[in-house]
């Protein structure tokens, strides 16, 4: 299993439009992906999972993947937290 930690970029802490491009970029891998804030676990393909986390901004949330493409399924939803990401989120 592999395990990174990112920080909420958005102003408005981990919202619909964020949680689309995580669950769109978590469904393309074979590896389980979870989201961890606290003591909450979200299945990082669920947008409304994501959501129910309720992170704010620069809130710490742990990712973990484990499977066989972990390690390329973790970096690609690691990208979605990147504040320049190309996602079209910049800003939000």
């Amino acid at each position: 299993m592999k395990t990174i930690s990112v920080r909420i970029p958005w102003e408005e802490g981990l919202h619909m439009r964020p949680a689309a491009q995580i669950a769109k970029a978590a469904l393309g891998f074979r590896s389980k992906i979870r989201l961890r804030f606290g003591s909450r676990v979200a299945e990082a393909g669920s947008i409304l999972s994501l959501v129910i986390l309720c992170a704010t901004l620069n809130a710490t949330i742990d990712i973990e993947a484990s499977g066989d493409d972990e390690q390329d399924a973790i970096k690609a939803v690691a990208a979605c937290f990147d504040a320049r990401s190309p996602s079209g989120l910049d800003g939000l």
